[in-house]
């Protein structure tokens, strides 16, 4: 499902928002959740899962074309973990 298809699925199930204000909503979460995890917080949405951000030190690669040994940067790289409940949902067991 993309951002857009969401936006149309929670406007048809709630025809008392307006398509605008549904936008706004969906934009405002995912925003905040990408400014809590650029600041290096967790988000947790109980039953769903957990956003986190994990960090990978500098390495040293291989570049898969060449061969050549390449120095792979630090970064932190976003992490999602499943919650329970959704783990259950999506094998059946609820």
């Amino acid at each position: 499902m993309t951002k857009s298809e969401l936006i149309i699925y929670i406007a048809e199930r709630n025809p008392h928002l307006f398509h605008r204000d549904v936008e706004r909503i969906v934009a405002t979460i995912f925003d905040e959740i990408s400014t809590a995890l650029t600041v290096g917080d967790r988000v947790e949405l109980r039953g769903f899962g957990a956003f986190s951000v994990k960090h990978r030190g500098f390495r040293i690669g291989r570049n898969p074309r060449t061969g050549e040994m390449v120095q792979v940067e630090e970064k932190r790289i976003p992490y999602f973990k499943t919650g329970k409940e959704l783990r259950e949902r999506l094998n059946g067991k609820r």
